[in-house]
């Protein structure tokens, strides 16, 4: 039987050269085309989160946002959206942060988190972990508790898993890669 891990793997589409050469893009449109593997997918990242007791999700801007619709549905928790900055009308805490080719900054509304809440973090793919890390950096200003943190793709052989854990943020993907293509 074919493993979850495989049948993703399968389903992404890699793109050399992009944004920038020497770039293997790792391009999740091509998984969004299987409903019965998304559907899996799902399941997989609900059934590892659920034993974090999230009390809400924070998921980035923008294709981290497709994965935790359906996932916060499932754990019946709030969805946090963590925006590029100057794409929210009011009030926001903000965490700038380093990309592989650039940098960045994440917003959130000032009231979107509680004090002490319990929130776990998801996006599409963790490279360097410096988006996943600014995340968690901004869930613990608004006074809230970053638990855990879900992935559809895992580029380890980029530290992204090393630094958040090194955090103190569990780290869980459906896909790991440890070598580049």
């Amino acid at each position: 039987m074919e493993t979850l891990e495989n049948r993703v793997r399968q389903a992404i589409r890699l793109v050399p050269d992009f944004p920038q050469p020497g770039v293997m893009y790792k391009d999740i449109t091509t998984f969004f085309r299987q409903p019965a593997l998304l559907r899996d997918v799902i399941d997989d990242a609900v059934r590892r989160l659920a034993g974090f007791r999230p009390q809400a999700l924070a998921a980035v801007e923008s294709r981290g946002f497709l994965m935790a619709v359906p996932i916060a549905l499932q754990l019946g928790i709030p969805l946090v959206m963590l925006r590029k900055k100057g794409k929210l009308p009011l009030e926001t805490l903000a965490e700038s942060y380093e990309l592989e080719y650039g940098s960045a900054t994440l917003e959130m509304h000032r009231d979107e988190l509680s004090g002490g809440m319990r929130v776990a973090i998801t996006d599409d793919v963790l490279a360097t972990g410096g988006t996943a890390d600014a995340a968690a950096r901004l869930i613990r200003k608004a006074g809230a508790e970053a638990v855990a943190a879900w992935f559809l793709v895992d580029l380890v052989h980029l530290g992204g898993r090393a630094r958040l854990q090194e955090g103190g943020l569990p780290v869980m993907a459906t896909l790991i890669e440890h070598q580049p293509y």
